[in-house]
């Protein structure tokens, strides 16, 4: 009988040290470096870790009952860590997932990345189905590839757009001083729009620098998410990027060289 105990012991002990050690989740070791902490640490896991040393006390005691039935507890409880921690991995890869999706479609991807984007939409509801079926690991590798697949889309800027006739470029005074403000015209006569404005000499010179004029006046666009929707009247600010002197609304009639 003593020898069965120790055999029984034995074998529940290498038992723990393979699944508290090397959990069935992740046995890649760098892996399981990168689980936060708050997740590999759970209360399974150190259930499980106090179990093993109890374990591992009574059989040097010599108690090989109370030691396999520490054993045997250690062991179950480090399979419910191994759970826990595929659970939660595969609950934040959803969520980064359904965060990048969502984004995807606000920026237009269904239309602009339409190949991409249908492919992460059903790579996302595998993932989601995946889920319901308490399957972690599928579940979180398929969310995984929604994030993989959507990497490359990119959100739009304003495009510089092509309007019926070529606008020319509105002049002002020649003193130096630049408006401070800017009415924005029809598009169909101008193509106004943020980055063209932006590439005005009098502006920026440059349309890259948009996103200048976008972060000064989201507030008043009939949309603060989209850049592209402005509207004829609508008075613009013109922040100074250089310490340059602006003062005043834009004047149409005004010479603004330098």
């Amino acid at each position: 009988m003593r020898k069965y105990h120790v055999l029984i012991t034995a074998a529940l002990l290498f038992t723990i040290q393979f699944f508290v050690l090397v959990p069935a989740f992740s046995q890649d070791t760098e892996q399981r470096q990168n689980i936060p902490g708050t997740i590999r640490n759970n209360e399974y896991y150190l259930r499980s870790v106090r179990l093993t040393q109890q374990a591992q006390d009574a059989y040097e005691e010599g108690d090989y009952d109370a030691a396999a039935d520490y054993a045997e507890n250690a062991a179950e409880y480090a399979r419910l860590s191994d759970e826990y921690v595929a659970m939660r991995l595969a609950d934040y890869a959803i969520a980064r997932a359904h965060s990048r999706y969502t984004w995807a479609g606000q920026v237009g991807a269904a239309t602009r990345y339409p190949a991409e984007y249908e492919e992460a939409g059903s790579y996302y509801n595998q993932a989601l189905e995946a889920r319901r079926a308490e399957e972690w690991v599928p579940a979180r590798e398929s969310a995984e590839q929604v994030v993989a697949i959507l990497a490359n889309v990119q959100a739009p800027g304003p495009a510089i757009s092509t309007p019926s006739k070529p606008a020319e470029e509105p002049s002002g005074p020649g003193d130096g001083t630049l408006p401070a403000q800017y009415v924005v015209r029809q598009w169909r006569e101008t193509g106004d729009c943020l980055s063209a404005i932006a590439g005005w000499s009098w502006v920026y010179g440059d349309v890259y620098q948009w996103r200048a004029l976008y972060d000064a006046n989201k507030d008043k666009l009939p949309d603060p998410n989209n850049p592209h929707l402005i509207r004829p009247g609508m008075v613009l600010d013109i922040p100074s990027l250089k310490g340059e002197v602006r003062q005043g609304l834009w004047d149409p009639q005004a010479d603004y060289s330098r």
